[in-house]
């Protein structure tokens, strides 16, 4: 199986609440790392990460791009509270496991802000 169709399936098992697939499809060595998370083994990911599934309503992968054992993905989604955001990540497996997900935060959706404009970060308000 290619490491992007690990990756969906992974994602999709966040949004059918299908802890057990996702835990299949997770390699005991596993490794979690993010802004947040610094390779965060197998059951700290599970208690920490897994609990955000409560609240995706919907994947949907953008764009996959498989090299060898590793893809990178970037998808959108939904959450029950409707915010919308897409994120980016780098997933590395080995057989039919994913062994490490790097995630790269992306933005909220719509974007905050507006086309050939940017966000300030100090007073986080988008110029017009």
């Amino acid at each position: 199986m290619k490491t992007s169709e690990l990756s969906r399936a992974c994602l999709q098992a966040y949004v059918d609440k299908a802890r057990d697939a996702a835990e299949a499809l997770i390699a005991t060595d596993f490794r979690f790392t993010s802004p947040l998370d610094n390779a965060l083994d197998r059951d700290t990911y599970f208690r920490r990460c897994w609990p955000n599934s409560s609240a995706m309503r919907t994947v949907q992968i953008v764009e996959a791009v498989d090299n060898g054992n590793r893809a990178l993905v970037v998808y959108e989604c939904e959450t029950t509270a409707a915010k919308r955001f897409r994120n980016c990540e780098m997933h590395t497996s080995r057989g039919d496991q994913l062994v490490s997900v790097e995630v790269y935060f992306g933005w909220d959706l719509p974007h905050p802000a507006s086309p050939g404009h940017f966000v300030d970060p100090k007073s986080s308000a988008s110029p017009n």
